[in-house]
């Protein structure tokens, strides 16, 4: 049994469907499990609120270090966020406005967007560029941002943020994915086994092969292939990391290290045609798998 053929053997949710009337009722909805749902912020209350969940999770959490204006607003915001779109999962059962309700948050910024606001975030670290330009017949969308509240990193709610990636992806047909995701802390050693599992078996080879920027760039081939327990590997992976590798993600060849966000960073590659059929069917060749 392979790495990835461990990682998959439990990954079947708990999915509610809503009823019609609720179907109607919330038109962009783009999925519900239970008392959690996920769609696209209405308002700009909602991004506000979105920005103070990074807030809690990056600064109170993890320790990161934002410009002083953001410190003091205690909301974590750049200038992408004017221009992206903002995914949300919400706990209804959380009494309150839907302010009140937001537990986890994605920052989606399409290519065509990007291109007329001066390119993608991650192309501070990564070697972006490069990558689109071996795919001109591609639309290419960024995932960022992404934050989960700590008592709702459930399996739940990573289901519902794809599913609201999926959704989002088929309507403005996307055909890859790509994004930063993170290792907490700035010391590779620290996370040695884990990033050498990811170099040996996921690594983005010919067309999709992408590096950090060349002052930046951390190598991640740690260990030998011969000394990487699989199993322990897979369970140092952040919970995040494992869900795109379920769906078929690769990963950049190198990483890097972000001081402001106290953390180390590989950059995962997801074409749509990668995804695995299992997850095709499952999240549903439409996106209606848990969509209202």
């Amino acid at each position: 049994m392979s790495a990835i053929d461990i990682l998959n053997r439990d990954t079947t949710a708990e999915a509610a469907r809503p009823s019609t009337a609720a179907a109607q009722k919330d038109g962009d909805i783009l999925g519900r499990i239970g008392n959690l749902e996920t769609r696209l912020a209405r308002t700009a209350r909602e991004i506000d609120a979105a920005q103070a969940v990074r807030y809690r999770v990056f600064v109170d959490e993890m320790k990161a270090q934002l410009p002083l204006e953001a410190m003091r607003r205690q909301r974590d915001v750049d200038a992408y966020d004017a221009f992206c779109d903002h995914l949300l999962v919400l706990d209804r059962a959380i009494e309150g406005d839907p302010e009140d309700q937001i537990v986890g948050t994605y920052r989606l910024l399409r290519q065509d967007v990007a291109i007329a606001n001066g390119g993608f975030y991650s192309a501070s670290e990564f070697e972006i560029e490069g990558l689109i330009a071996k795919h001109p017949d591609k639309r290419f969308m960024e995932l960022g941002r992404s934050c989960v509240l700590p008592e709702y990193r459930t399996k739940r709610t990573v289901e519902l943020l794809w599913q609201g990636n999926w959704a989002y992806a088929l309507k403005h047909g996307v055909s890859a994915m790509f994004g930063c995701a993170s290792f907490p802390g700035v010391y590779l050693e620290s996370h040695a086994l884990a990033l050498s599992f990811l170099y040996h078996n996921v690594l983005a080879k010919n067309e999709w092969a992408v590096g950090a920027l060349p002052d930046l760039a951390r190598n991640m081939d740690l260990m030998p292939v011969e000394a990487i327990n699989p199993k322990r590997a897979l369970m140092a992976l952040p919970p995040l990391i494992k869900g795109y590798l379920r769906l078929g993600a690769m990963v950049g060849s190198s990483a890097v290290i972000d001081h402001a966000f106290n953390t180390t960073d590989v950059l995962i590659v997801l074409p749509i045609a990668s995804i695995s059929d299992r997850y095709l069917n499952y999240y549903g060749a439409d996106a209606g798998r848990f969509a209202s």
